[in-house]
């Protein structure tokens, strides 16, 4: 039986896409080899990046991108439970994450997943991510070896 690995995909690869950034062309290449059912987003993500969008007066675009990931692709939205902020306060006191990428680190550690992100923090705790960056040129090697653990 395959051994599928699932990412959780941080606010900012989302955002970098969406608003045309500098590495939308690397978040492009990530999305057109990973099978959208292996993707997650969190709620905390979903909501911030609905915030984001209505305060530049994009929300055609966060229309789209509901869109994109729910009604056209297969990608999980997670969330958490009220109980799980004890989880996260414990990894903001161990990891020095701010409540962002803490709340990131407990959805990944509670459903498994990978995190997919920009950002250098979870590095720096020795978090189990995959900064997009570092894999752009190794992207077909991801989706094709289950076995990675981390791909940092």
């Amino acid at each position: 039986m395959e051994n599928k690995i699932n990412f959780l995909v941080d606010t900012n690869v989302w955002l970098e896409r969406l608003l045309e950034q500098d590495e939308a062309d690397i978040v492009d290449d990530f999305l057109k080899v990973i099978p959208s059912d292996y993707l997650s987003v969190s709620d905390f993500s979903l909501h911030s990046i609905g915030v984001i969008l209505h305060r530049l007066d994009k929300l055609d675009i966060f229309t789209k991108f509901i869109d994109d990931l729910f009604s056209f692709g297969s990608v999980s939205c997670l969330q958490s439970e009220p109980i799980d902020n004890f989880a996260i306060i414990n990894i903001i006191k161990e990891k020095q994450l701010d409540y962002d990428d803490a709340y990131q680190e407990m959805i990944s550690h509670k459903f498994d997943l990978q995190i997919v992100t920009f950002d250098r923090d979870f590095k720096k705790c020795g978090l189990r991510h995959i900064h997009l960056k570092k894999q752009q040129t190794n992207l077909s090697k991801l989706k094709n070896n289950h076995s990675v653990q981390h791909a940092v």
